[in-house]
C-alpha cells in the first residue's frame, strides 16, 4: 500500500467536513493531494479533481495514479465547475484561493450545483465574498474553523444547501458576513490575532486617506466603520 497522503492542517480540516461516502469535487485540486488523502481515509468516498491548468493536472494524475486510485478519482481539466456534470457531486471543495474568486467560480457554475448538499470552502482573503454568495443562493453556514499555518490565519468555511434562520440574519448581518457567525462568538486565539491585525490595517489606510488632497469620504467611512465593528467584537465580552 502506497504512503498515506500528507495534507497541510488547513486542507486536513477542509476534509475533515467531507461526510463519509460522498462524491464529492475538489476544484483546483493542484496535486489532488486532498481526494487523495480523504480516498485512503475513507473507502467509500470517491472524487473529482478539477484543474484548470496543464500543469497541475498532469500532477494529480500521476499522484492519483501512484496512490492507485484512478478507479475512485476522476482527474478533469477544465475552469471552475465546467468539470462537472449537472447533478454530480454531493459536495464540493474549493481551498487555496482568495474568496471574490471562490464567489466567483460557485456563481459561473451554479447550474451544476442541484444535488450539492455541502461546500467547503478555505478562502486565502476575503471570506465575506463567500458568505455573501451562501446567503444569496440558499446555502446557510453549517460549521466554520480558523488556524494559522506559516505565518497566516486561514479560515474553513462550510455551508449546507437550504435556509436557517439561526444565523446570518437580523440587524447584525453585516458583521456576520464580515467575522463569520460561528467564529465572531467564539472569539479564539487565531480569530483575535487575525483581527487585531486587520485593526491595525485598516487603521493605517484611514491615515493615508486622510493626506490625500481630496479624501474619498466615503471609503474613510466604511473602513471607520468596520474599524468601529472590529473593536467591538474584540471587547464587548469583556462588557459582561
Amino acid at each position: 500500500m502506497r504512503s498515506i497522503v500528507k495534507l497541510s492542517n488547513r486542507l486536513k480540516i477542509a476534509a475533515s467536513y467531507i461526510k463519509d461516502g460522498a462524491l464529492f469535487a475538489d476544484i483546483g485540486s493542484d496535486h489532488a493531494y486532498l481526494p487523495c488523502y480523504v480516498c485512503q481515509q475513507d473507502t467509500e468516498a470517491k472524487a473529482i479533481a478539477g484543474e484548470v491548468s496543464e500543469g497541475p493536472y498532469n500532477s494529480a494524475v500521476a499522484s492519483v495514479s501512484y496512490h492507485n486510485l484512478a478507479e475512485r478519482i476522476d482527474v478533469r481539466l477544465g475552469d471552475g465547475l465546467e468539470v462537472l456534470k449537472n447533478n454530480e457531486a454531493d459536495h464540493l471543495v474549493i481551498a487555496g484561493m482568495g474568496g471574490t474568486l471562490i464567489a466567483s467560480i460557485l456563481e459561473n457554475g451554479k447550474e451544476k450545483l442541484g444535488r450539492t448538499n455541502r461546500i467547503i470552502t478555505q478562502p486565502n482573503v476575503d471570506e465575506r465574498s463567500v458568505r455573501k454568495w451562501f446567503l444569496a443562493n440558499n446555502y446557510h453556514i453549517a460549521h466554520e474553523a480558523i488556524l494559522e499555518e506559516n505565518g497566516h490565519v486561514y479560515e474553513v468555511i462550510v455551508a449546507d444547501k437550504g435556509e436557517d434562520t439561526n444565523n446570518m440574519m437580523g440587524d447584525g448581518l453585516e458583521k456576520q458576513l464580515l467575522f463569520g457567525p460561528f467564529l465572531m462568538n467564539t472569539k479564539s486565539a487565531f480569530f483575535r490575532q487575525k483581527w487585531e491585525k486587520q485593526m491595525e490595517k485598516r487603521s493605517r489606510v484611514i491615515s493615508q486617506l486622510r493626506k490625500a488632497k481630496i479624501p474619498d469620504q466615503e471609503k474613510m467611512e466604511k473602513i471607520s466603520t468596520e474599524i468601529k465593528w472590529i473593536e467591538e467584537v474584540l471587547h464587548d465580552d469583556k462588557k459582561q
